[in-house]
């Protein structure tokens, strides 16, 4: 009996062309954020073609394919007024957005959207609230703006963002408000303040 012919390794080039294709496909809004993180993850971890092949088995070659749930509207305006709301699941992210908080919170979770392009911006005006914005782990943030007797923050550990991933920009402009961005590790699951606990354990190991 014949042994089987060893897996063929697979090349740098092999897996920068899968990390584009997934990257297509979350553009597309195939993969969420968090799934996408975690298949460029398990790409350029791959050492066998058979393992890199693995990583888009479920998409299809032809990126022309329809998108079942593709028409679901991207939330270009979320607003809350003396209370509190939230985006988290599987909403589309438009490639800019507004948040408007006056005297309450925001929960905007993106750990499970689909955005609409390479880069989505999110515009937020907080006057007497609050809003949380949580990331999946070592996807590209860049967070700016201005507070006014207030703050912003960032938390979670300070890892490089994968190659090729989105770009996710938060713009905050604040007075008398505060705004935070979570980066939360990858599987992370629970309530809003199991994530921020998951996050803050995140730097504190990240630090040690």
């Amino acid at each position: 009996m014949s042994a089987e012919p060893p897996a063929l390794r697979a090349s740098d080039a092999e897996r920068e062309r899968t990390v584009e294709l997934l990257r297509a496909h979350a553009v597309e809004g195939r993969l969420t954020l968090e799934e996408f993180a975690q298949r460029i993850d398990t790409a350029y971890s791959s050492r066998t073609r058979d393992e890199l092949d693995s990583v888009t088995a479920d998409l299809p070659v032809d990126q022309a394919v329809p998108i079942q749930g593709r028409g679901r509207s991207a939330k270009r305006l979320t607003g809350v007024l003396f209370g509190g709301t939230e985006r988290k699941g599987r909403w589309r992210v438009p490639a800019r957005s507004l948040l408007i908080v006056g005297f309450g919170d925001a929960n905007i979770d993106l750990r499970h959207a689909q955005i609409e392009g390479d880069v989505v911006t999110i515009t937020a005006f907080i006057a007497f609230g609050n809003a949380d914005f949580f990331v999946p782990e070592a996807v590209d943030v860049d967070v700016g703006g201005l507070a006014v007797f207030g703050h912003r923050g960032e938390h979670g550990e300070d890892v490089l963002p994968l190659p090729h991933a989105p770009l996710i920009r938060i713009r905050v402009f604040s007075m008398f408000g505060t705004s935070d961005v979570w980066r939360i590790p990858r599987g992370t699951t629970g309530s809003y303040r199991e994530l921020v606990k998951s996050a803050r354990q995140a730097r504190r190991l990240g630090a040690g």
